[in-house]
């Protein structure tokens, strides 16, 4: 999961995109030697089918765990990272407090890690999140330094000279803090934040051929907001039914530490309706706006499977996002999927593009007693393709 969860391209670009790989696949590389017993193994081996199963690993185990990362995201290139995640308490333990309660209470966990990327894009972060009082409160954040290269299209996909895009180089700290509070007895939180980027920004052109204005190309980003989210789903990892609906706002002012005042809006729903025993629907809709002197790298961007990241930015972002999910047995299911955005502000949104994006993958059941599925997708969209590892559901 995520350390680090910050509403922008540049952090979404890394930490949305990241995919750190399941217990098994370490557990794979630890036990691969000769030296392995096979009780080890038989950890490994779910007694109900004979098939892999990470449910055991997960489940009853407690302390530091290592995970390897690895990121597929078109805007950065390939790479790879590791991190070494602490469990507070055992997630079997979680979820019988969970079945006792009536509430579905994520795990505590802390972690920290480094990846790079083929473009030369890397970072190190560290946060956590856990909860108070019987599930009453939660706490999720983290902090991260980081260096991220990704190219500038122009607001609205629009460059006032002739090239299709333009490289910049971030560089610089970041942080993401946290707290929420559950209202009533039911699923739903109500949240405060707090975002500070204090970022250097290098451009390969200078800032006016790249049409943007000194107000657009600052140095911090110091903003507090407020959050509101219901999650009715059956599981958090891969639903099948429930949904998730989520607003949030957050606020930049020279009065908090920001070099401009700004807002950012983001309002998402994601929804899961099983159609019959083994097929499940699933449903997305994502809406960003911005107001205000936002710098160029906090815009709002197009977010769907075979897009880059960052690719297509504007004031106003809109997105809708089908899923269909068929489970050819116990273990094994595949999906399908499709979706379009919209991204306006500068053009109108009747005369802006629509990139359209759409693909197919695989799905592996790797943990039953948790429902997580892992696997991986390929898609394609008017403006290239790209492959993804996934773990859990494919959005965030």
């Amino acid at each position: 999961m995520p350390l680090v969860a910050m509403r922008s391209p540049v952090f979404d670009a890394i930490v949305r995109k990241r995919r750190a790989l399941p217990p098994l696949f370490v557990a794979c590389l630890l036990g691969a030697s000769a030296s392995a017993s096979a009780s080890a193994l038989d950890r490994f081996i779910d007694p109900a089918d004979g098939m892999f199963d990470a449910s055991s690993w997960l489940l009853d185990r407690k302390g530091f765990l290592p995970v390897p990362i690895v990121i597929t995201e078109p805007a950065v290139g390939y790479g790879a990272g590791a991190a070494l995640l602490f469990f507070r308490e055992r997630l079997g333990d979680a979820a019988a407090r969970a079945a006792e309660t009536g509430h579905r209470t994520p795990p505590d966990v802390f972690g920290i890690g480094a990846f790079a990327t083929e473009n030369g894009t890397k970072g190190a972060a560290a946060g956590g999140q856990w909860t108070f009082l019987d599930d009453r409160y939660r706490y999720r954040g983290g902090v991260g330094d980081f260096t991220v290269k990704l190219d500038f299209y122009g607001v609205g996909d629009h460059l006032p000279i002739p090239v299709e895009k333009v490289g910049y180089t971030l560089k610089g700290l970041g942080s993401f803090q946290q707290g929420m509070i559950r209202l009533g007895e039911g699923d739903t939180f109500l949240g405060v934040r707090w975002i500070y980027l204090d970022l250097g920004t290098q451009l390969s052109v200078p800032e006016s051929d790249a049409g943007l204005s000194p107000n657009q190309v600052v140095r911090r980003s110091s903003g507090l907001g407020v959050a509101i989210e219901h999650d009715s789903r059956d599981n958090i990892f891969t639903p099948n039914r429930g949904i998730l609906a989520a607003a949030d706002g957050t606020f930049y002012d020279p009065a908090l530490g920001s070099s401009n005042r700004f807002e950012t809006y983001r309002a998402h729903v994601f929804g899961y309706v099983p159609l019959a025993r083994k097929w499940t629907l699933a449903m997305r809709t994502d809406a960003r706006f911005a107001r205000g002197d936002v710098p160029f790298y906090m815009l709002p961007y197009i977010d769907l499977r075979g897009i880059p990241a960052a690719r297509f930015q504007d004031t106003n972002v809109a997105v809708l996002e089908t899923e269909l999910r068929y489970d050819v047995d116990e273990r094994y299911s595949i999906v399908g999927f499709v979706g379009a955005g919209k991204a306006w502000g500068r053009d109108t949104f009747s005369d802006a593009t629509t990139p359209v994006g759409g693909g197919a993958g695989f799905r592996y059941l790797i943990a039953r007693r948790l429902g997580l599925y892992v696997g991986m997708d390929y898609a394609k969209s008017t403006v290239g393709d790209a492959i993804y590892i996934q773990v859990g559901s494919a959005w965030r």
